[in-house]
């Protein structure tokens, strides 16, 4: 999924303004300027040709929206004097998310498990611990699009009371 939709939802899910977020990254250690945060929510981003000559759209810069996933778990659960920050990891994958928004939110495997089947999606608890596992371990699945999407929306609904 693209960084710049996960922003945008996370933004929609927590109810944030364009300072509020400049505040979030802040509690990341990464002082943004203004215009990379408009940037975020900017619909003519411009676009880049890749290798094979395809044109797309620019995408959010993974080291900011990795600095905003750790900025959204300091912001909902605090920093940790107890354990120093972990360096980021980029580039941001869609495990990855799915992991920081688990730790920002307090979500157990079983609340996971219950979004994702409110939004019509069915997965078993195995398939859902793979997404979790470290990337070289033998049972390590990709989190596909449809499964962030579906988890993002659902997160919504819960947290606006939708």
């Amino acid at each position: 999924m693209r960084n710049d939709e996960v922003i945008k939802s996370i933004r929609y899910i927590m109810d944030l303004q364009d300072a509020q977020i400049a505040d979030i990254l802040k509690l990341a250690d990464y002082q943004p300027d203004r215009e990379e945060v408009s940037e975020i929510f900017n619909e003519n981003k411009g676009s880049i040709t890749k290798i094979d000559g395809t044109v797309v759209e620019k995408d959010t810069d993974h080291k900011l929206t990795a600095y905003f996933l750790d900025g959204v778990i300091f912001h909902l659960r605090g920093k940790s004097d107890k354990h120093p920050p972990k360096p980021i990891q980029i580039p941001v994958t869609n495990n990855i998310v799915l992991k920081k928004l688990r730790v920002a939110f307090k979500l157990k495997d079983t609340n996971i498990i219950d979004i994702l089947k409110e939004e019509g999606l069915s997965i078993s608890k195995t398939e859902l611990s793979a997404f979790f596992r470290d990337d070289n371990h033998r049972n390590y699945k990709n989190c596909g699009d449809q499964v962030l999407r579906n988890f993002l929306r659902g997160l919504a609904k819960r947290q606006r009371g939708e």
